[in-house]
This record gives C-alpha cells, sequence and structure tokens, in this order.
C-alpha cells in the first residue's frame, strides 16, 4: 500500500482597487491579464457548477504544462471554486477558492489552493500564483477617477 503523501495549503492576498463585482467577472475573463485562463496555447471554459475547464501553457523552453478541473463553486460576486490538476500537483486533485470581499472602495481577493503535494512543485505553485495575482491587480488602475 502506497503512503499517503504529505500536503500543503497556500493563501495569497492583493487588494484590487475595483468592486467584488468587477473583480469577480475579470477572474473569469480569458482575456485579463492575470488570471489562469489568460494567455493559454489552448482553452476550454466553461465557468458554471460543475463546468469544465482546460488550458494549457507552453514554457519558453517548449513544454507543454496541461492544468484541467471543474468548477464547484460560483457565488457572484464573492466567491469561485474549482479543482486544479497538473503535471505539478502529482496526480491530485487539489482545490482552488477564490473569494472576493468588499473592502472600502476596493476588493480584497484572497486565494487559497489546498491539498498541493509538499514538494518543490507543489510549493512553486505559490510563486506561480503571486506572479498572475500581481499581473491581475496591475489590471485595475489605481486612480479610477483619472481618464
Amino acid at each position: 500500500m502506497k503512503p499517503e503523501m504529505k500536503t500543503i495549503e497556500l493563501e495569497l492576498t492583493r487588494t484590487i482597487p475595483a468592486s467584488p463585482i468587477e473583480v469577480f467577472d475579470g477572474w473569469l475573463d480569458p482575456k485579463c491579464p492575470g488570471t489562469p485562463w489568460s494567455g493559454a496555447a489552448k482553452l476550454v471554459l466553461d465557468p458554471k457548477v460543475d463546468g469544465l475547464y482546460y488550458w494549457l501553457f507552453i514554457n519558453e523552453a517548449g513544454e507543454r504544462k496541461p492544468h484541467y478541473g471543474r468548477f464547484t463553486i460560483l457565488d457572484r460576486p464573492a466567491k469561485v471554486q474549482y479543482t486544479w490538476m497538473s503535471l505539478h500537483t502529482r496526480g491530485l486533485e487539489s482545490l482552488v477558492t477564490v473569494t472576493f470581499q468588499k473592502k472600502g472602495e476596493d476588493t480584497l481577493l484572497t486565494l487559497r489552493h489546498e491539498n498541493l503535494p509538499d514538494d518543490e512543485y507543489g510549493r512553486g505553485h505559490e510563486k506561480g500564483w503571486g506572479y498572475l495575482l500581481s499581473r491581475f491587480a496591475d489590471r485595475f488602475p489605481r486612480d479610477r477617477d483619472e481618464p
């Protein structure tokens, strides 16, 4: 019998200068930089409960990195949750939960990724999500009153 793999959880936050509805909608928009769906070489995206997604990322070395899963919660504008599998989850079905909480005129985006393998590949998701969240936050202007 194979021993159970030790897992980790990651949590990252960003304050986004936009309403929760704008941030929620942006997160599901494949044209919005910084979302998991943007920049895919191939994308299938059906954002509804039990809807499936598949996206293929090809890195600079030409390595193909497929990601896939299904949406489990879509609660506009508060929460998106989906399963997440890739080569870097080592066969584990991990779970991504993104919440959008009003914070003054802004939105606090919290991304929690659970059931990742406790190894370099699992821990590498923190860097990947950090990069994406920074790109996503940059998509929203800091001063919404400027033209």
